[in-house]
C-alpha cells in the first residue's frame, strides 16, 4: 500500500502561517486582548504534550509521546493540606505502528510522576490498544477501552491526540523515497483516519477531491 501521496508536484509545501488575531475581552471593560494577558509571570499551570516518531525498520516506526502537568503556584486540598508547586503529571506512552491496514502493533506506558501512587496501576490499560486499526473512530474506540473507569484520563488524552502523529511520522518514513503511485483512495495508508474527520477532509471536500484527481491524471497521463 502506498503512503499519502504529495497534492502538489512541484515540490514546494503548501504551508500557511495564520496571523495571530486578538479579540478585546467582552464584558470587563478592559480594551486588552487576550493575547495581552498572556504573560509568563501570569502562568499558573502548564500542560505539554510532546511528541515524536522514530523508524524502526523498513515498515514500521515507534511514536512516543509524553504528557506533562505542571503547577506554578502552591495549592491548598479540600483537607486544607498545602500542595507546592511543581510537576503533577508525567507520563509517558511508546506505540509501535505499522501493518497493513495501518494499526497499533504494540504498547507500553510508564509514569515518572504521578500526584497518587495507586495511578501507577493504570499504566497496563494502554494495552488494550493493541491491534487497534488507524482509522475514522479511532479516539472513540479508545475511549471505550481504556477511557473512564477502564484506565488513566490523562493516558486516554494522550493516547487520542498521538495518533495525528503516528499517522504524519509513518507517512513521513515511507515518504522518504519515491514509490509508485497509489492506484485508488483505499490504497493510501492510513488516509481513512482523516476522512470526515475534519470540514476540509470530509467525503465530499476539496482535499479528498484533490487527491482523487491526482490519482486519475496519474492513471490517465495526458
Amino acid at each position: 500500500m502506498a503512503a499519502c501521496p504529495p497534492l502538489e508536484e512541484s515540490g514546494e509545501g503548501r504551508g500557511y502561517d495564520e496571523p495571530r488575531r486578538q479579540a478585546p475581552i467582552e464584558g470587563t471593560g478592559n480594551p486588552m486582548s487576550l493575547g495581552d494577558s498572556v504573560r509568563k509571570q501570569n502562568r499558573i499551570h502548564q500542560r505539554v504534550l510532546d511528541m515524536s516518531t522514530f523508524a524502526l525498520d523498513e515498515d514500521t516506526v515507534v511514536v512516543e509521546g509524553a504528557l506533562r502537568d505542571e503547577r506554578f503556584r502552591p495549592v491548598y486540598e479540600l483537607s486544607g493540606q498545602r500542595r507546592d508547586k511543581g510537576v503533577i503529571h508525567h507520563m509517558i506512552i511508546r506505540l509501535l505502528v505499522g501493518g497493513t491496514p495501518l494499526r497499533i502493533l504494540d504498547a507500553e506506558a510508564e509514569m515518572p510522576h504521578v500526584p497518587i501512587p495507586l495511578c501507577i496501576t493504570t499504566a497496563e490499560s494502554v494495552k488494550k490498544i493493541i491491534g487497534l486499526k488507524i482509522k475514522s473512530g479511532f479516539g472513540g474506540k479508545v475511549h471505550k477501552l481504556i477511557g473512564g473507569v477502564e484506565g488513566c484520563a490523562h493516558l486516554t488524552h494522550l493516547l487520542t491526540v498521538m495518533v495525528q502523529e503516528a499517522l504524519h511520522g509513518y507517512w513521513t518514513h515511507k515518504m522518504r523515497k519515491p514509490g509508485p503511485p497509489p492506484a485508488s483512495v483505499e490504497d493510501i495508508e492510513g488516509l481513512s483516519y482523516l476522512i470526515n474527520s475534519c470540514s476540509l477532509w470530509r467525503e465530499d471536500g476539496p482535499l479528498l477531491k484533490e487527491i482523487e484527481e491526482f490519482i486519475e491524471k496519474r492513471r490517465s497521463p495526458s
